[in-house]
Formats: C-alpha cells, structure tokens, sequence
C-alpha cells in the first residue's frame, strides 16, 4: 500500500508561520492584506499607532531608528505603508506634507536624520547633526510617493526640484542612494525625463559595480565602503516590481538569476535574512518579517510561484 507523504510547505506557508511567530502587528496586518485577502482598515489602524502630534511618524517605525520622536525616514516608511494598502487619501497627504514642510532644509528637502532624534538610539552609521544637509535617500521615496498618488501640495514643488537635481548629478553614489533615486523616478510626472534619468542611473550602477549580476559570484564582489560583509545588492533590490525604470537595467536571464537567488535565501524558519549590519537585539527582530514581506511581494510581481 502506498504511504501517505504530506507536501511540503509552500514558500508562502512557511513565510506566514514565521509572521505569526515574529513580526509586529503592523507586518501581520500587512500579510494578510496582501496573502490572505485581508482589509486595508486594520493596517491603518496599526500604522496609526506610530504617529506623531507632530503629525510625523516616530517610535521606530523604520527599526535602525529608535525611540519617539518623528523623523522624515519613519514618515517615508508610513507614506509607502499606505501606498500600498491604497489609503493616500488628501486626509493623509495634507497631513504629513505639514510636518514634511515643517521639518525640510533650507533647500526644500528633507533631511536623512532630523536632530530631533539626538539622545535617542540609532544605528551608529546615521550621524545626528544640528544642521543636517538635504538628502536624497529621505526625500526621492517620499515625492515619488507623493506624484504617483496624484498629490498636490506646496511642499512638492521645490522638493521635487531637488529630487531632479540630485538624481540627474548623481556620480559618486551608493545602493541605498540608487534605490531612493530609482523611487523618485518611478513616481515622477515626466516620464521622458524620468526615462532619460533612468537610463543614465543604470549605466552607472553597472560600471561602478552597485549590483551583483551572478549571484553566485557575490562572495568574489566588493560591497560599498561602509557597508557590512555580505551587504550585496542584487537585479530585485533596484527593480522591485516589473514596471519599474530599472527593470530595464537588466537582461532576462540576469533578472531570472537574482529572483532565483532571492528564493533560495528562505531560510528554515520560513523567514528571510536581514544582509545589513545588525546593532541592536530589537533591529534583527523587527526587520526580518519586513524583508520577508518584501521578498515575497517582488516574487509573486515577477510572477514566481510562492504558493
């Protein structure tokens, strides 16, 4: 008589039994949103629970971040957050672009690190400074947010100046930079100059070597300096989704190899690894269920079968 062999576990199965296990209410709201048909409503309400009076988004929303205080990298956290789930509404927009206006530099920019966060912990790699420059990795994925929600407010206009400028002088970058300038681009109005842009931004992410094209070469690659043994950015991390510009970067089989390695780094638990420098006990424990949410999304949108 033939034995009775239970199936394995789909990628899915095991990525929602470690979301159970792990993740903070807001990543389990967000699961079941996306996996098992759930309603945006409870994500909302869970992603309410980290706004500020400010109007900002603070109490590590953004994990590396730690302590109360609103920062404009929690508040493009919650932007994307909604986003997703479809709730930019004008009631939320008109509210964070107030604390966007009220915390921007001089340049109509937002800063990566508002000294609002001095005394509190945070990643010893994001300095806390009186004066903070303007910066492209807070802003780009907060404006490209923004236009592709069809948002109108005052503070758009100079920040998504300085979006342009910063992304179209880009020489000297690096992968978490790329990956702000690629968001900006993929919600920017002008699609031909955001086309133009693009390509540019990908040459230069293949000739100075920001992308591992042979994953299974990645241990003979140099990661940026800075950056943690192992921090190595793949085709996926700069095209999330098919319908984005940097999708355009890459050939078939380049991108069919990094999904392929993205699959295999499911790890036994169900969960994916955090490749970035852990330095706190709570950053390992909250980031891992949203790297697994994320992996999974950009699998099932390149239309890889996860169960």
């Amino acid at each position: 008589m033939a034995e009775n062999v239970s199936p394995s576990p789909t990628p899915l199965a095991r990525a929602e039994r470690f979301v159970w296990l792990t993740a903070r209410v807001l990543e389990q709201r967000l699961f079941a949103y996306h996996f098992l048909n759930g309603d945006a409503g409870p994500v909302e309400t869970a992603l309410a629970a980290y706004r500020n009076d400010d109007d900002g988004y603070g109490h590590a929303l953004e994990p590396d971040l730690r302590g109360p205080v609103s920062q404009p990298l929690h508040t493009a956290h919650a932007l994307d957050v909604l986003d997703r789930i479809g709730r930019c509404d004008s009631r939320h927009i008109e509210r964070i672009c107030r604390y966007l206006t009220h915390i921007s530099t001089p340049e109509g920019a937002l800063p990566a690190l508002h000294p609002s966060l001095r005394g509190y912990p945070a990643a010893p790699w994001i300095p806390v400074v009186d004066d903070p420059p303007s910066s492209l990795l807070a802003t780009g994925p907060v404006v490209g947010t923004l236009h592709r929600n069809d948002a109108w407010h005052a503070w758009l206009f100079r920040a998504t100046d300085y979006c342009w400028a910063a992304v179209e002088s880009l020489e000297e970058t690096h992968p978490y930079e790329v990956r702000a300038a690629v968001a900006f681009l993929d919600g920017a109005p002008d699609r031909p100059r955001a086309a133009a842009a693009a390509r540019r931004l990908g040459t230069l992410v293949r000739d100075r070597g920001l992308v591992v094209l042979d994953p299974a070469r990645a241990d003979r690659t140099a990661v940026p300096e800075g950056y943690a043994p192992g921090e190595h950015h793949f085709a996926y991390d700069y095209a999330a989704t098919p319908g984005s510009w940097a999708r355009s970067w890459f050939t078939d089989t380049e991108l069919d190899r990094a999904l392929g390695h993205l699959a295999s780094l499911q790890q036994e638990d169900g969960g994916w690894p955090v490749n970035w420098r852990l330095w706190a006990p709570g950053t390992a424990l909250e980031c891992r269920p949203m790297v697994t949410l994320r992996a999974l999304l950009t699998l099932r949108a390149y239309g890889r079968d996860i169960g």
